[in-house]
């Protein structure tokens, strides 16, 4: 291994050090990577403050006292609404457990009809096991998440560290910047440079856009799905459209709550119809209208790779994994265009052997 910068040694001990350390420290890091998000996507705010003559104190001290007093507000607002929806929704499970135990048994009848007296026993061992275990299996969900999440660190932490974290980063946020920018190699400064431009645009474009689209979707399918008059809509419709920076996942996690929520309550199919075409008609607005407005096609980010990215970052790194999983999904995307780019590039693939004088490869004596 030698110290040249343009060698790889150095770069993959640094980031070896980096991921293990990640790792080692993810039961402390929730307030600090929730604070470095939530100034990166205060930043351009703060920017437009000190263009228009605002010092970089006072900015940032309006722009973090405006985003956390609305986010208090909001959780003010929200929150007794959600927890008496909740402590209700799980006074309830038994009841709707069996309803829709009782919905599948009238299906179970009418299959039994048309399927061999072979066909139905299995059918029947197989919904008595699967019946048997969802109920465990989603209280071990559910423990999973929050022993993985807010658990890990104090909720204190969360309330009081991450406003001042997100204070002092947004504040030094050039300064540290343009100190980070000193220390780059200068034989590939400007190459890292524009790296890092490609990752901050990719990264804009989903961070920014994405959170607008969630917002977006989650007022839609709470407000819909309240006005429905579904049981718990204003749970299931913020989750859904919460959760829909994961491509596909918020949408077909929530359709499924929402209308086995709705078989089990309504005993109408009007009612059920409505409830799914609620979900559908938000997909059809979240793939072709507001998607294509709020995050566009500047992120490059394949949905398979998004998926992935943030299933592994949630299984190493718990909740932490999740926040993380976007930007390391953004560098790691423009890092393999990039030396993609430089293979092309390269007599790797743009040499052509040599032929003789008929066409055919040349060979060496």
């Amino acid at each position: 291994m030698t110290g040249r910068a343009g060698r790889p040694g150095p770069w993959l001990l640094a980031l070896g050090s980096a991921v293990l350390a990640l790792y080692l420290l993810k039961g402390i890091l929730l307030p600090f990577v929730a604070g470095l998000a939530i100034a990166y996507f205060l930043d351009p705010a703060a920017d437009r403050l000190e263009r228009r003559g605002l010092s970089r104190a006072l900015a940032t001290s309006v722009i973090t006292a405006a985003f956390f007093v609305l986010l208090a507000a909001a959780a003010t607002l929200l929150a007794p609404m959600l927890q008496a929806q909740l402590a209700d929704f799980a006074a309830r499970l038994p009841g709707y457990l069996e309803a829709l135990w009782r919905e599948l048994a009238r299906l179970f009848e009418v299959l039994r009809v048309k399927l061999s007296p072979e066909d139905v026993e299995r059918l029947r061992a197989s919904l008595g096991g699967y019946a048997g275990d969802v109920v465990p299996w989603i209280a071990r969900l559910l423990g999973g998440l929050w022993s993985g999440g807010l658990a890990l660190v104090n909720l204190l932490s969360l309330v009081f560290i991450t406003p001042v974290v997100t204070f002092y980063l947004l504040r030094d946020w050039d300064r540290v910047l343009a100190q980070v920018d000193s220390w780059l190699p200068l034989e590939h400064k400007d190459e890292i440079r524009a790296l890092a431009r490609e990752v901050d645009r990719t990264l804009a474009g989903f961070a920014r856009g994405q959170a607008s689209l969630c917002l977006a979707m989650a007022a839609y399918y709470a407000l819909l799905l309240t006005l429905a008059g579904l049981d718990f809509g204003l749970i299931v419709g913020l989750a859904s459209g919460l959760v829909s920076f994961i491509p596909f996942v918020g949408f077909l996690a929530g359709f499924a709550a929402a209308v086995g929520i709705a078989v089990a309550q309504f005993s109408a199919w009007e009612s059920i119809a409505i409830v799914a075409g609620i979900y559908l008609v938000g997909q059809f607005l979240e793939g072709n209208v507001l998607g294509p407005r709020l995050v566009g096609g500047r992120v490059g980010l394949h949905p398979v790779w998004m998926i992935f990215a943030l299933f592994a970052g949630g299984a190493l790194f718990g909740f932490v994994g999740v926040l993380i999983a976007v930007p390391v999904a953004a560098a790691l995307g423009v890092l393999s265009r990039f030396g993609l780019r430089r293979y092309l590039a390269s007599p790797l693939y743009t040499s052509t052997p040599a032929r003789d004088d008929d066409g055919r490869p040349a060979t060496k004596a």
